[in-house]
């Protein structure tokens, strides 16, 4: 998708959370195309290295990962809602920022990672374009009893990893971890969260190693002990959700509880930040950012990007 395209889908989204029926339309944003917030930086993605590790923060949970020659595009959300997919319209919140890059714009994934099956993570307009595009070309790996969401579409493989489960693809080895969240994508579903272990939709974070090198994938989590349990797979790079915490406190970590959980629960060496500054209204626009900023000065952990469209580099 082109930026033209967005700007156009942009003003049509908002048309429609006007009209639809205000039960839906309740928190929803709807900003002018004019006052979207650009992102900062365009990652350089042609200047990258296969002797480098490069993390791109394209905006909400979708990260650009080049690790060390493999591509890894995480929670892929690159359209200008969220929310219910119907004959190519959602009925959803609008974004309050564009992408750092469009779809258009990103290289092929040799990987495409979804956490979740929540429709701001595993957006279905997204990774239907994406195969459309790169029809059975791309791997793509999921939380537990989550493909069925997906598994109509073009990929060349779709595998479900559960909590403490691994498998290697693509050179890249893969952990799936638990984190604290919830899972369901409709109301009623049932979910780990509710007690549903064996039936119910999951929730992961991932760790994915290459060349001696981890990299921890948050996912979305609320502050959580859990993250313990893997501190001796000494994880170099922590991705990490910072905001929606208001309101939904219960479901989702402040940027403090994030770099407590990067540094003291898995001893990180840098942090990436995600999950703010997209869908988010009001004060969230700004304030998780703002706080892991005036916090981070008191962690050793060192704050590998600080905005949308900026590029972590880690050299070998």
């Amino acid at each position: 998708m082109d930026r033209r395209r967005f700007i156009k889908n942009s003003s049509l989204a908002a048309l429609g959370s006007m009209i639809i029926p205000q039960k839906f339309a309740r928190g929803m944003r709807k900003p002018s195309v004019e006052n979207m917030i650009k992102p900062v930086a365009t990652p350089d993605v042609v200047g990258w290295k296969d002797d480098e590790i490069n993390i791109a923060w394209i905006g909400h949970a979708t990260v650009l990962i080049n690790f060390y020659g493999k591509y890894i595009l995480t929670d892929p959300v690159f359209f200008e809602a969220v929310g219910v997919y119907f004959e190519g319209f959602i009925l959803g919140p609008k974004r309050a920022s564009l992408p750092a890059l469009m779809l258009d714009e990103i290289p092929k994934p040799d990987i495409v990672l979804v956490s979740h099956a929540h429709m701001d993570h595993m957006d279905f307009k997204t990774l239907k374009t994406l195969t459309e595009k790169f029809p059975d070309e791309l791997d793509c790996i999921v939380a537990y009893n989550t493909k069925d969401v997906i598994e109509e579409l073009q990929w060349k493989s779709l595998q479900e990893i559960d909590w403490d489960e691994r498998i290697t693809l693509n050179g890249i080895n893969f952990k799936g971890i638990e984190v604290k969240h919830f899972g369901w994508r409709y109301p009623g579903e049932k979910d780990r969260r509710g007690g549903h272990f064996e039936d119910g939709r999951s929730y992961n974070g991932f760790i994915l190693e290459r060349k001696g090198k981890k990299i921890l994938f948050g996912g979305d989590t609320t502050f959580s002990n859990k993250f313990k349990k893997h501190r001796n797979e000494n994880v170099d790079i922590a991705i990490m959700p910072i905001g929606a915490y208001k309101p939904w406190r219960k479901y989702h970590c402040t940027p403090e509880e994030a770099l407590v959980m990067a540094e003291y629960h898995l001893g990180a060496k840098y942090f990436i930040p995600i999950h703010c500054k997209t869908f988010d209204s009001g004060d969230m626009i700004y304030e998780p950012l703002r706080w892991m900023n005036k916090s981070s000065k008191h962690y050793k952990i060192k704050i590998g990007l600080r905005d949308i469209g900026e590029t972590f580099t880690l050299k070998a």
